[in-house]
């Protein structure tokens, strides 16, 4: 038997620090500037004012869009650098050994069951880092 299912996404945006807070935001809808706009804004939101954080980027046209330059002093203000990656490295990108971990370790078979059901792991595994599973950089 086959199942197809219509072709649906979401987008999964995350930051992470090295001692494994985790806060992340998801879109339903196609990725633009606006999106990566909001979800850097629900991470504002959340980050403890007190802590300085940087955010590594890669290059992503929205990341470099206009739109998306003209917020960063307001980030700034808020104690959230940006650096960007050099182009074609994601290996230097610690969120990529997160979702390799996801992927490849975490995710049970049962997720591709349904576009459902993958969502659902996701959103278990992200809401369960630190506590369920956790990457140790150290």
């Amino acid at each position: 038997m086959v199942k197809r299912y219509e072709a649906r996404r979401r987008a999964v945006f995350h930051a992470f620090s090295l001692a494994g807070k985790l806060i992340y935001h998801t879109a339903t809808e196609s990725v633009t500037t606006d999106t990566v706009i909001d979800a850097f804004d629900h991470f504002v939101a959340q980050k403890d004012p007190d802590t300085f954080a940087v955010v590594v980027l890669d290059n992503a046209s929205m990341h470099r869009s206009k739109a998306f330059r003209r917020k960063i002093l307001e980030w700034m203000s808020h104690r959230v650098h940006l650096v960007y990656l050099s182009a074609y490295s994601p290996e230097l990108n610690l969120i990529e050994i997160l979702w390799r971990q996801m992927k490849y370790a975490w995710l049970p078979l049962s997720a591709y069951l349904s576009f459902d059901n993958l969502c659902d792991e996701v959103h278990r595994l992200l809401d369960g880092y630190g506590t369920e599973c956790a990457i140790n950089f150290k």
